[in-house]
């Protein structure tokens, strides 16, 4: 693929005109002919780019001729890269040893074959110079792009995370609190019914934290338009922290409401139960509620009055119905979006945004949503104007789902060029899905979304893509880490926005079953990228007239178990499987065709069946991800041949090695590695102390997970030898099952200078490594020791960069600890476990810790005291105390007693 800017248009056109060019060299020269066309279309379709890009941010705009040209082009494209993929194909075939008779079967078929990609590549020629006949018939050219790109406020983050659910908030939350804490002690149920993005889920997590505390059991869980509801009361008992079920079968949901209903009959339980769609999930779900007179309550969200009201039995008070913000409320939470907390609004804008408020209707998900846009927007008068403009008489009416589509659709019209294909390729999932940043960025690449620009790590550059998106409030933020956003949902409403996209401009296609399957294949165009859902509505199945469809897919995304055979497909580049967790089947998952998918790029499984894989995977030229999360037998021999794997994860505990494998050596290219190391049989001691050492030499890993179990001394000092060599980590994660104390991993010398994430609390280090202290880019740490001291403390406190850490000392000295002015300066959260009374040894002075916010302490020991000095900790939000055995239940009322004159009063938590 060609470098730059990579849009809608251009993701299509730019890998195209890439290998047309790639053709034009030296290494096609022996093929007559081949040359001269590449070099003619070459032309063609340049002039064509230029064109597109110039559309690129007019696609409400544009004339019907226009887009139907725009159209054509797009699939032309696509039929034009999948016949040069084919003659590539055919070309490394041709060199291809073997006997006499084999070389004539393959000649014959070569010419074949050569004659059916010559005829369909001047059937695309004429195709090509027709379309440029049509581009300066329409004066194409002619038409002029939308002005500038946005720039998102790097500070909006920061500002902003928590006045989107705090204004307004407090009235709904107390009227909801006080309809379901009255007297009275049979079940109550309350429903928040209202219109999508009025904040339902938000008021009901904070009436949820604000008297949870109260119950002995709580859970929060979503629900969703199409809910397997074995999976979901699975989730539902995990959040119970009720014992992981057995998966090896499939469960009925009687059985599991059963188990859910013993659990809860005995215990007063508070359960969100957020996101109903139907009566008849509901109907499902309301029977894991037992009544037992104990003051147990539920809460439930949904969009529809009828599930409101069956949720509570029509019972008027049960129903609280959100009505979007006031006046005064919309306005604070724009002002505080655009300018800031504690800012006005510039006289001069004040007109332009009453206009705007009045269009967005109270809704706090459109507000967002537009404040986002404006405060990336330069501070002009004529731009708020534009916006406003831009908003049309349409949404003048009362709120709508087609009138929140069309707000949305304004941030989506306003979106840099090179992040609309990235937001567009989200549809690929479901929802409420939760969806890994890194995965999705890998995923990106593969399908060449992400631009090359100026020698920057593409991983790199696909992460400030999902920012961009976190920042413009495109995607929602879930799972963070030290101010880092790991993973994301898509609003559902922003979901429905993204598939109407999709469905316009041929995008991707979504499948939940066999209808759904017909109706693609009955389309006028080509399914290039798929994503099916056999998790829903019974699953999709695949009939004998379908596999054309599949023939032309590029992306193809499985949620769930109804995997089509892999011959149906010819030129994917992505495969994501995620198969769930609810069950395992008998059947192995066979992925042994793999191999004869030339341009894979990105392989990914999940899922508890066994994986079988090829025994080679030699045709795989390309592949860049192989992420193999399931139990898989065997690893294909020649996997260390694959010269562009840059990431790779193998769920190797049922493999056949005892240690790394010694062609671990030969894969210079990897950036990321995930393995485990121990436990099996099958190797030589010396071929896995090979592997081991040959760890060493991947100098390019800037991440690498382990999972150890039981490595004898020797292995795991040749294992922390070979870490020690891999100077350009960002990330380094050991796990599993060791307690080694002597290892060689204490005694590094000047490892890691560029390291940001360390956590190596399987092992158990005597004291705090002295190289630690050298680490000056480390932010997150997670570290055991056999015992500790106020010196240790102050190596870790000088480290410039840690915002979390977590240590694990197993004995601590008979004086306290005093944490002094100046230690951790900008450390966030600060877990301290231990075996002894961690209450009588930490002390902190005036100035330390200056931004913690959250103290988590384990001890079995408690004295009856609480540290020193916590109220100089002056940013401190939470206290957690885990584990305390002394079986005083008073211990959380201490902490809060000793907080009692703290300016933040601190939540404190106490989980046993």
């Amino acid at each position: 693929m060609t470098g730059g800017i990579v849009t809608v248009a251009s993701g299509v056109m730019n890998p195209l005109i890439g290998k047309l060019t790639a053709l034009m060299g030296d290494e096609y020269k022996k093929f007559k002919g081949v040359k001269k066309q590449a070099s003619f279309l070459q032309k063609e379709l340049s002039a064509m780019n230029a064109a597109l890009k110039k559309l690129e941010l007019m696609d409400d705009e544009l004339d019907p001729t226009v887009k139907d040209w725009r159209d054509h082009v797009r699939e032309m494209s696509y039929d034009m890269e999948n016949c040069i993929d084919d003659f590539m194909r055919q070309s490394r075939a041709d060199d291809a040893k073997g006997s006499f008779i084999k070389n004539t079967a393959r000649r014959i078929k070569k010419m074949r074959e050569r004659l059916r990609i010559a005829h369909r590549m001047k059937e695309l020629k004429t195709l090509a110079i027709e379309a440029n006949a049509r581009r300066q018939r329409y004066m194409v050219d002619d038409w002029k792009p939308a002005s500038g790109s946005l720039v998102v406020d790097p500070r909006l983050r920061a500002v902003y995370q928590d006045a989107d659910s705090l204004i307004g908030i407090d009235g709904p939350r107390e009227e909801v609190v006080t309809r379901l804490m009255d007297t009275q002690n049979k079940l109550k149920v309350v429903s928040i019914v209202g219109f999508g993005g009025l904040g339902k889920t938000t008021l009901a997590k904070h009436v949820y934290d604000k008297i949870g505390s109260q119950f002995d059991c709580k859970a929060f869980f979503s629900v969703s338009q199409r809910p397997d509801m074995s999976e979901l009361l699975n989730n539902l008992q995990y959040k119970l922290g009720m014992k992981k079920p057995d998966t090896s079968h499939t469960r009925k949901v009687d059985d599991i409401i059963e188990e859910l209903r013993q659990h809860l009959k005995n215990n007063r339980y508070l359960i969100v139960v957020d996101d109903v769609w139907d009566e008849s999930a509901w109907n499902i779900i309301k029977c894991v509620f037992p009544e037992e007179g104990n003051g147990s309550r539920v809460i439930v969200t949904t969009r529809v009055e009828v599930v409101a009201g069956a949720a509570c039995q029509n019972d008027r008070e049960g129903i609280y119905k959100l009505e979007p913000l006031s006046e005064e409320n919309s306005r604070m939470l724009l002002v505080n979006r655009v300018f800031g907390s504690g800012h006005g609004c510039p006289p001069q804008f004040e007109q332009v945004m009453t206009a705007i408020l009045k269009k967005c209707h109270g809704l706090p998900l459109a507000i967002i949503t537009i404040g986002s846009l404006l405060a990336s927007q330069d501070r002009s008068r004529k731009g708020w104007e534009s916006i406003r403009d831009s908003l049309g008489a349409h949404s003048a009416t009362n709120p709508s789902l087609e009138e929140m589509k069309s707000i949305l659709n304004l941030s989506y019209m306003h979106l840099p060029a090179y992040l609309r294909a990235c937001f567009l390729y989200l549809g690929m999932y479901v929802e409420d899905y939760e969806i890994s940043r890194d995965d999705l960025v890998r995923q990106w690449i593969a399908e060449g979304l992400v631009g090359n620009l100026q020698g920057r790590d593409m991983e790199d550059v696909g992460r400030n893509y999902f920012n961009e998106l976190i920042n413009r409030s495109m995607i929602q933020s879930c799972e963070t880490e030290c101010g880092e956003v790991l993973s994301c949902k898509v609003h559902d409403i922003m979901l429905d926005l993204i598939l109407s996209k999709c469905a316009k401009d041929n995008f991707l296609s979504v499948a939940y079953n066999y209808e759904d399957m017909a109706r693609l294949h009955a389309s006028k165009y080509k399914v290039r990228r798929l994503s099916v859902s056999s998790m829903a509505s019974g699953g999709a199945t695949y009939g004998p007239t379908i596999g054309v469809n599949l023939s032309q897919v590029r992306s193809f995304t499985l949620l769930g178990k109804s995997m089509p055979p892999l011959v149906l497909f010819k030129y994917l580049r992505v495969i994501r499987i995620d198969q769930g967790s609810t069950q395992r089947d008998e059947e192995i998952l066979d992925l042994s065709a793999i191999s004869q998918l030339f341009q894979l790029r990105y392989l990914y499984v999940w899922g508890l069946r066994f994986v079988q894989l090829p025994a080679e995977l030699q045709g795989l030229l390309y592949l860049q991800t192989l992420h193999i999360d399931s139990p898989l037998d065997s690893i294909p021999s020649d996997i260390d041949h694959l010269s562009h794997l840059s990431y790779l994860y193998l769920h190797t505990y049922n493999c056949n090695h005892r240690l790394l494998p010694e062609w671990i050596s030969n894969m210079k290219s990897l950036n990321s590695l995930t393995m485990s190391v121990g436990w099996g049989t099958g190797q030589s001691e010396l071929n896995g102390m090979n592997g081991i050492i040959g760890l060493g030499e991947l100098t390019n890993l800037t991440d690498l997970t382990i999972s150890l179990y039981s490595l004898e001394k020797p292995e795991l000092d040749a294992l922390a030898c070979s870490i020690g060599k891999l100077c350009n980590l960002k990330s380094l994660q050991l796990s599993g099952f060791q307690t080694e104390i002597h290892n060689q991993m204490g005694s590094l010398s000047n490892p890691f200078q560029h390291i940001e994430k360390i956590d190596v609390r399987v092992l158990n280090f005597c004291r705090v490594p002295i190289w630690i202290g050298g680490l000056h880019c480390l932010r997150l740490l997670d570290l055991r020791v056999e015992e500790t001291s106020t010196e240790d403390f102050r190596l870790l406190g000088e480290l410039p960069s840690l915002v979390k850490l977590k240590f694990r000392p197993s004995r601590i000295p008979e004086e306290r600890a005093i944490l002094g002015t100046g230690l951790f300066p900008v450390l966030e959260y600060f877990e301290f476990w231990t075996d002894e009374d961690a209450m009588a040894y930490l002390g902190f002075e005036a100035g330390a810790i200056p931004n913690l916010q959250t103290l988590s302490l384990q001890n079995r020991k408690w004295g009856g005291g609480t540290p020193v000095g916590m109220e100089h900790l002056l940013r401190l939000r939470k206290i957690k105390l885990w584990r305390v055995d002394s079986g005083d239940a008073t211990i959380a009322s201490v902490f809060r007693n000793a907080l009692s004159v703290h300016p933040n009063r601190p939540s404190v938590e106490h989980f046993l």
